[in-house]
């Protein structure tokens, strides 16, 4: 293990635009690109995925506003994208008619910038002015510019921000809430907003009133406005920690703290008080079960009352996922056995009623209100490893679905299933986990076949079956076999599964993610030579550590975007406000569970570790991109031979700005895995 306690040697590497780092960066990429892009693989898997990303035939999902359908497209002709818009007539057809409302190609040309969109905020109910969110580059940090639909021009003299890690909330045409860099003190530790501001049309931003502050220690503030018709409120969020905050109402004019626990999550719904809890509550003489979701009126609460109803509770295999109101009723995403239910909640004088909606199969869906304030329709997008997406449109208390888009198929998936396994990890913990590939009935293949193992295992995350034209071309089409781990750490079983594997029960994940792996090699799927291993985020900061603990196991590694010097994660960027997951290195209790399996501490010379391709982004605003530089510049410096680095220039947290980026990343991964793991991969 290499001594904390020294002077850190690669700490330049922390400095993204130095030269001397960028210089580092130059040359790590043209020796991987030297390696990868003339392999008869790359090429074919880089048209493939660029045609799957740029496919004009996959769904254009929508947000209703008003009588508008609103989608933002890329393809092969809009690379940046199109914000566009059509009708609910128009919608309906094979191939809908748009109008572009904002070309962001035009944009970056007419002004030259590097734009990339990052969301878009309009204010009710007419929709006529929005908050348009710009990045350049890709990073979290965002040029907010006001924006005048009917026009379909920017308002000049408007509610623009500058860059910034930037919260933007509408109260009024007139009015907006804002956080921002204000300057000195203004930021959290965390680098996001610590005081939220009133900020009037017409009026400088250095005028705007303080209305809400949070601690220097935090890690964001917030502020939120409903502007449902008949219940307009307004109020603040103060997020302590990852899994901890306070939510306010503003009230004759005061904030007026919502009185439940910090780790709860309640939200204002019409009459009611809807509260989502992480860990059991303890009020009114009654105990409401951790995962539960229950309500109240919410004038009875603000009258004292603590008496609840139960809305929903977890059972040993089932978890609520999210909740989303529609006009009249709540739709459950309920996960049960890493499988998907939907429930639509009505209320009738007081009491709640439960209805489960029949799914097209056993894979994952997700449901979203169509317009919550005025509408019971529900969208409802159905998926899993070998179906591609399909969206329905459903109406609360009606029977069937609706089909309206359906993705293609974009690999051919005959003679390809999907089982379902467990593995025992170390401490006697069942992990569930998926195979999908060309397997027999009894989900067994003819003999050991190269296979790509994936996790995350963090941040109550849940990874749930999905459909991918672009893993399906690059490695199943090919012969390849994909595994998904549903490991502690996740929100797969509630916030149980993933309290299991915080901070110093971190191993519990990486005990989860190794027992699959030795799982896969004992029932004969794979071997160890065969084994692959991708995680991102997270998830790198997961492949990372099972590498360095059990480099045998392993015959390739991919590990994107990661986290991997946990000793200084919290300094970096967006790094303290991962505390409550991880725990604080800079305190001696915590740092000794973290340095037990931080990779960038744990890596050794005297080791032999298997071929490791890292990828990152310059513009990453999120996770530092020194982890990824540092841990390359170690193992190099160590004498690992077999170590790759790929660094994009743009791309964000999400490692890619547009397709073309996209398309050479994944090929350059899955070229490298195809090289290690053997197997025709053509």
């Amino acid at each position: 293990m290499a001594d904390a306690t020294q002077p850190d040697p690669n700490l330049w590497l922390e400095d993204v635009t130095g030269a001397k780092a960028l210089e580092f960066v130059q040359a790590q990429n043209a020796r991987t690109l030297s390696q990868l892009e003339g392999r008869p693989e790359y090429a074919s898997i880089r048209a493939q995925v660029r045609n799957v990303l740029d496919s004009k035939e996959r769904i254009p999902f929508v947000t209703q506003m008003g009588d508008r359908l609103y989608n933002f497209w890329r393809d092969a002709n809009n690379p940046r994208g199109v914000w566009r818009r059509t009708t609910w007539a128009e919608y309906k057809k094979p191939q809908p008619q748009w109008e572009t409302v904002l070309d962001l190609d035009a944009l970056a040309r007419d002004e030259h910038e590097n734009w990339v969109w990052s969301g878009v905020s309009c204010l009710a109910p007419d929709y006529a002015r929005c908050a348009v969110h710009l990045s350049r580059g890709g990073g979290d940090a965002v040029v907010i510019r006001e924006f005048d639909i009917p026009s379909k021009r920017f308002v000049a003299d408007g509610f623009n921000l500058p860059e910034a890690k930037s919260d933007f909330t509408w109260r009024d045409i007139d009015t907006a809430y804002i956080g921002t860099d204000f300057g000195p003190g203004s930021m959290t530790d965390s680098g996001y907003p610590r005081i939220i501001k009133r900020w009037k049309r017409g009026t400088p931003l250095a005028q705007a009133q303080t209305v809400f502050e949070g601690q220097k220690t935090d890690v964001s503030v917030e502020a939120w406005v409903d502007h449902r018709p008949g219940y307009f409120r307004e109020g603040f969020g103060r997020s302590i920690a990852f899994y901890n905050g306070e939510t306010y109402v503003v009230r004759d004019g005061k904030n007026e703290r919502i009185d439940v626990p910090n780790d709860a999550m309640p939200t204002l719904v019409r009459d009611w008080l809807i509260v989502r809890l992480r860990n059991a509550w303890t009020v009114g003489q009654q105990t409401y079960p951790q995962g539960a979701l229950i309500g109240i009126r919410a004038a009875a609460f603000a009258a004292g009352d603590r008496k609840f109803q139960v809305l929903y509770a977890p059972s040993a295999t089932a978890s609520l996922q999210s909740w989303t109101p529609t006009r009249d009723a709540l739709l459950l995403d309920v996960l049960d056995n890493v499988r998907s239910r939907v429930f639509e909640l009505t209320e009738a004088d007081g009491q709640w009623q439960s209805r489960e909606l029949a799914l097209p199969g056993k894979g994952a869906a997700r449901v979203s209100a169509v317009d919550p304030d005025t509408s019971n329709a529900y969208w409802l997008v159905y998926e899993d490893f070998l179906t591609p997406s399909t969206l329905s449109v459903a109406e609360v208390g009606k029977t069937g679905l609706t089909a309206l888009k359906s993705s293609p198929s974009f690999f051919d998936a005959q003679g390809m299933r999907v089982v379902q396994r467990e593995a025992v990890s170390k401490d006697g913990t069942r992990v569930p986990y998926f195979v999908v590939g060309r397997l027999d009935a009894d989900g067994k293949t003819k003999g050991p076949a190269p296979t790509l193992l994936y996790g995350y295992g963090g941040f109550e995350v849940t990874m749930e079956p999905w459909y991918s034209g672009s893993f399906g071309q690059a490695w199943l089409a090919r012969g390849g076999v994909f595994v998904l781990a549903n490991i502690r750490g996740g929100g797969e079983f509630g916030p149980q599964w993933h309290q299991a594997a915080i901070k110093a029960h971190r191993q519990k994940a990486y005990d989860d993610f190794i027992a699959v792996a030795e799982d896969l090699e004992r029932t004969g799927l794979t071997t160890r030579k065969q084994l692959g291993i991708m995680g991102g985020s997270n998830g790198g900061l997961l492949v990372g550590a099972v590498m360095v603990e059990r480099p045998d196991l392993f015959g390739a590694v991919v590990c994107q975007v990661p986290l991997l010097d946990m000793k200084r994660y919290n300094k970096l960027l967006a790094g303290a406000s991962w505390m409550a997951e991880y725990g604080d290195p800079d305190q001696p209790e915590d740092w000794a569970a973290l340095s037990k399996y931080s990779p960038y501490q744990n890596v050794r010379a005297d080791v032999q570790y298997p071929p490791v391709l890292f990828t990152t982004s310059t513009r990453d605003d999120r996770v530092h991109p020194g982890h990824a530089r540092k841990m390359v510049a170690r193992m190099l410096e160590q004498g690992h031979k077999q170590v790759l680095y790929y660094e994009n220039t743009e791309g964000g947290h999400a490692g890619a700005a547009n397709n073309e980026q996209r398309a050479k990343m994944v090929a350059l991964e899955f070229t490298f895995l195809w090289r290690e793991l053997g197997g025709a991969g053509q």
